[in-house]
């Protein structure tokens, strides 16, 4: 997707960068790697959509991607919400027991999240 839109607008990574408050070997290393070993933050993600002059939500798909996530479902991109979809598609990769304490940690923040 960045070299993509590198080569469409004639851009180089510094520009990216330089549009999207992020570090050029951030937007290099994005670009360039093969498979990415973790999801990157909210804020690079965002600074990389405003760098390519993209919506958000696509970047974030790509970068899930990238990481080995696989988004198994699709809302309209003013609906959806990565960050739900990217924690849904992952639940499949952890084991039966790690699903688990997941389950007991949502239960827990959603009774905590409740009035008393």
């Amino acid at each position: 997707m960045i070299k993509s839109k590198l080569d469409q607008k004639g851009w180089s990574y510094s520009d990216v960068a330089r549009r999207g408050g992020i570090s050029r070997s951030t937007v290099h290393h994005l670009a360039t790697s093969a498979r990415l070993a973790q999801m990157p933050q909210q804020a690079t993600l965002e600074g990389l959509a405003r760098g390519l002059g993209v919506p958000v939500a696509p970047v974030q798909r790509a970068a899930a991607e990238a990481a080995g996530v696989h988004v198994y479902f699709e809302n309209a991109p003013e609906i959806a919400d990565p960050e739900v979809e990217i924690l849904i598609a992952s639940v499949h990769k952890l084991s039966p027991t790690d699903r688990r304490h997941v389950a007991v940690l949502v239960e827990s923040l959603l009774r905590a999240g409740e009035p008393q």
